[in-house]
């Protein structure tokens, strides 16, 4: 019996502890900058940080952004 609370006390905890740091995408400021090729200027904004995958994004289906609050519409798997 005491093995089984002190498991289940061991699993929500290791559970607490590691869902934020799956479910958030982490954030990276992009400053404003000019594209002297195309004469165009890109406002600063927020992007989630690079990495291996394409889930996390906030343009892909399931996710949205905190920032603007669009919901994403992206395909993750093309």
């Amino acid at each position: 019996m005491v093995k089984r609370i002190f498991c289940g006390l061991l699993i929500s905890s290791f559970i607490l502890f590691l869902a934020p740091n799956f479910a958030e995408a982490r954030t990276v400021k992009v400053r404003s900058y000019y594209k002297p090729s195309t004469g165009t200027y890109v406002e600063s904004h927020y992007k989630t940080s690079p990495n291996k995958t394409k889930l996390d994004n906030y343009s892909t289906k399931g996710n949205s952004n905190p920032y603007s609050s669009k919901k994403g519409k992206a395909n993750p798997f093309r």
